[in-house]
């Protein structure tokens, strides 16, 4: 390695000092471009494409986290790594940001026109939107910034044209009247992920239809509904109604005679048994309504109003008119029962907080059913491997049972439906290089994000045409993403994948990881207050303790909690680190010349070559399983314990003697930190690469290779030797300790049996971490570990007056204790009437209580008389 690079390290770790310098460093030197054209094997990562008015919040820096760990990782072992960044447009999302603006100067998108607002929402996107690519950078994201995308580029959009039309001429996109989720506010069908479902506090209703002559009680939430009532639906096997199917009943308010039907859907316990059918305004009972051929009466216009009824509640807001629906109801004594308040969860739109309104409406649909199979299938032949595996289960379940997939959206900005209706409603569907005939008109929708969003893996890639890229990089390798969109994203993204790539997968492994959660594990949300900022952590403790404190918990499938401390903790771990590698350098460490024999080697240059060879091997493992809790837990104890509490510490009195043997310990050292930190580096990219650089002098860590364990030349005895001085160095820790000693304070201590156990080599060391001087003196205490016995002069070190009385208190404290547990347990009235666990809390004292003053008996013991 060159040493041109070799610079001192500040005496105190800083992040703001290094992150933004060393990632204009990567991205100006271009290691994180791909090549298409290269002969390794491509490793690809497609980024879940964040929302183009978005910013990074915390699931994001564990997503980003997990993905830029694994591209950094593959291409230190030699893959062509391809990240591929980009940015979803956010149909609803943008339009309302864009709508907001022109609001505040008094003016709606239908005073520029279709065709001015797509104008400037595209000036809003290139002037503030993607903020977050920004922020992506600050989190140290190994993006091919080259290869960026959005949704709306124009390759991007031909791939959904190609694709509708396709699909259309195959039969699986048609047009036809279903419920969807309706956004009275933004005055668009909205996808079932943009319903974020709230409890509600409303009114449970019981109300009479019919008259004295044939009457039944239904109960509901939504009274204003009932006015466009098709039916009074019970459950076939409920003996309470069965001579009342088939018979019409009347419908109060509107005086229509609705008929009584019976459906298995219907639950006789809910309620009274008997619900009402608004076939037109509710799921269910659509699909109710169209098994039995109910009527279907629409209520209300698309802003939520009461439209069309007959009644004096047309005009009506609907909340308004369900309290003057229930209101008229109880004048004429149809009220039955009425609970207040009634808690139930309600769909609200994620991006404007309305109510959501069930709403039968005319849209496009794809039908998923032939898709979906392909996409299960997939899974369950090997080509697509879940992890964790237990996520299949629930993959299945919504595979297996997908509806029908409502892509329309009333909205402007996204990807104009390309369906276009001649004079005598004539309709024809335009590929990207068609145009309609003369006189034909567009369909004024435009397409569900998710649409184009389902096509990226591939349509990023150049598709629909046979690119370079999409030749080396497709099938993409592993999709890495939250469990929580399982089905919105990555069940859509394989359906379209396997169709529009003739049956080849759009990635190999799907990798789910959960949510993060506060530190008491509650779900993070602004009305709670509890959301983590992740820009603001990294401010404060820099992006790498962000990064490994997200690293750390991300168990796969789980959801993992989050607290301040514990990034903070993580900041401390690396300036461990960085003070480790300090100290290193300042000592002469080095990664000049060819490592050292084992033969030339102590046990602890020996010991800590073999934890560091094991680690590697363990972490790659876990790694490559996607267990990256477990992974960065090994790190962090072996940096921490094995290098930093042990290897160091046992090693500095060979650094002060010098000669050869320390020469090649700073070899060692240096050969330690080089693979450590090239471990590491995936998780900790900045930090790492500011040591590594400084210890080797060598160009970056991103295009160094990633480090090998050779298992073959661990030296497992010299794993023994260094475990036997690991028990006396804290055997002789415990033992000051316990005599009060502070651990500052020097002591004169006889070692004997050091030879028998071939430790004699390593008595200074042993001596140096554990401040025991020379084997001269009177020595009246001793403690002992196999065959080596430890002697002490106690002289000075510890006030024996003082000592013998805190010992001697403790012991009364101890024998109190247990006296009073013993009392207890020998009650039998008590022993009847406590509880089980709480005998076993006493009978654990007790058992403590004699485990102390056997203890404490014996310190006293050991006490010079």
């Amino acid at each position: 390695m060159s040493g041109k690079n070799k610079k001192e390290l500040a005496a105190t770790f800083s992040p703001a000092e290094i992150e933004a310098s060393l990632y204009q460093k990567w991205q100006k030197r271009g290691y994180f471009k791909a090549d298409a054209k290269s002969k390794k094997q491509p490793f690809t990562i497609v980024i879940p494409p964040p929302n183009v008015t978005g910013s990074l919040h915390i699931g994001h820096a564990l997503d980003h986290t997990i993905q830029d760990l694994l591209i950094r990782m593959k291409r230190m072992k030699g893959f062509e790594a391809l990240w591929l960044p980009g940015m979803d447009h956010a149909g609803i999302a943008t339009q309302n940001v864009v709508e907001k603006q022109l609001a505040e100067v008094g003016k709606t998108r239908h005073d520029l026109g279709r065709d001015a607002f797509i104008e400037k929402i595209w000036q809003w996107k290139n002037e503030s939107g993607g903020a977050i690519l920004d922020q992506m950078k600050r989190l140290g994201d190994s993006v091919d910034w080259d290869r960026e995308a959005f949704t709306m580029d124009a390759n991007l959009s031909k791939a959904v044209l190609t694709i509708f039309k396709k699909l259309y001429d195959q039969g699986l996109i048609y047009r036809a009247e279903r419920i969807i989720n309706w956004c009275p506010r933004c005055l668009t069908a909205i996808s079932d992920i943009e319903v974020e479902h709230k409890d509600d506090s409303g009114e449970f209703v019981s109300i009479k239809y019919g008259d004295d002559s044939l009457n039944i009680t239904v109960a509901t939430t939504r009274a204003e509904t009932m006015l466009g009532d098709g039916a009074v639906a019970v459950n076939p096997n409920d003996e309470r109604y069965k001579h009342l199917v088939g018979k019409k009943v009347l419908l109060p308010l509107v005086d229509r005679m609705i008929p009584i039907i019976a459906d298995e859907l219907v639950d006789p316990d809910f309620g009274t048994g008997a619900v009402k059918v608004t076939a037109a305004h509710d799921p269910n009972d659509f699909e109710m309504g169209m098994r039995h051929g109910v009527e279907l009466v629409i209520i209300m216009n698309e802003h939520g109003v009461m439209a069309g009824t007959g009644t004096k509640f047309d005009g009506m807001d609907r909340f308004v008119a369900r309290k003057a629906v229930v209101e008229e109801l109880r004048k004429l004594g149809r009220v039955v029962a009425e609970k207040k308040p009634y808690i139930h969860a309600v769909g609200h739109c994620q991006r404007c907080d309305t109510t959501i309104e069930p709403r039968l409406s005319k849209q496009w649909f794809v039908k998923v059913a032939p898709l979906a199979k392909a996409a299960g299938d997939a899974v369950r032949d090997g080509r697509v491997k879940i992890e964790p595996e237990q996520m299949s289960a629930r993959y299945f379940e919504w595979v297996d049972n997908m509806h029908d997939w409502c892509i329309s959206r009333q909205l402007w900005w996204g990807h104009r439906i390309p369906v276009f209706y001649g004079p005598n409603d004539e309709v024809i569907v335009c590929g990207p290089d068609e145009k309609p005939p003369a006189g034909y008109t567009q369909d004024p929708d435009v397409l569900d994000t998710w649409f184009s969003s389902a096509l990226w893996p591939f349509s990023t890639l150049g598709w629909p045409n046979e690119t370079e890229d999409l030749k080396k990089f497709y099938p993409t390798s592993v999709l890495v993403t939250g469990y929580d969109i399982l089905f919105f994203w990555v069940a859509r993204m394989m359906i379209m994948g396997l169709f529009a790539m003739d049956g080849k997968q759009p990635f190999d492994v799907i990798v789910l990881h959960g949510l993060v959660r506060d530190q008491f594990g509650k779900k993070m949300s602004k009305s709670r207050g509890n959301t983590i900022d992740p820009i603001e952590f990294m401010d404060k403790y820099g992006s790498d303790a962000l990064r490994f404190t997200l690293a750390r918990g991300a168990n796969p499938g789980t959801d993992q909690a989050l607290a301040e401390d514990w990034v903070a903790g993580s900041r401390n771990f690396a300036t461990k680190l960085w003070n480790a590698t300090r100290f290193a350098l300042l000592n002469g460490a080095s990664v000049a010349g060819p490592l050292p024999k084992a033969s030339q080697l102590n046990a602890i240059d020996n010991w800590i070559l073999t934890r560091l060879d094991q680690s590697i091997a363990e972490v790659d493992e876990l790694f490559e399983k996607f267990e990256f809790a477990k992974a960065c837990d090994l790190i962090y104890h072996f940096t921490w314990d094995d290098l930093c509490d042990w290897y160091l510490e046992l090693s500095k009195s060979t650094f002060i003697t010098g000669g050869a043997e320390a020469e090649n310990s700073k070899r060692v050292l240096g050969e330690v930190l080089d693979q450590l930190l090239r471990l590491m580096h995936p998780v900790m990219p900045f930090i790492t690469e500011e040591l590594w650089c400084s210890l080797t002098g060598a160009e970056s860590l991103m295009i160094t290779q990633w480090p090998k364990s050779n298992l073959a030349g661990q030296d497992h005895e010299a794993v023994k030797i260094v475990n036997l001085i690991q028990e006396i160095v804290t055997e002789i820790r415990k033992f000051r300790n316990d005599q009060g000693i502070k651990t500052t304070a020097k002591v004169a201590a006889k070692f004997s049996g050091l030879s028998k156990v071939g430790l004699a080599p390593y008595e200074a060391a042993i001596r140096s971490v554990t401040k025991c001087e020379s084997d001269q003196g009177t020595f009246t205490a001793k403690t002992q570990v196999a065959e080596v016995v430890i002697e002490f002069d106690l002289t000075g070190a510890i006030d024996l007056v003082a000592e013998r009385a805190r010992l001697s208190k403790d012991l009364q404290t101890a024998k109190k204790d247990r006296d009073t547990a013993k009392v207890k347990l020998e009650n039998e009235g008590f022993m009847a009437k406590a509880p089980i666990e709480v005998v076993g809390e006493i009978r654990a004292r007790l058992a403590q209580t004699n485990a102390d003053i056997t203890r404490l008996t014996q310190l006293l013991e050991k006490l010079p008389k």
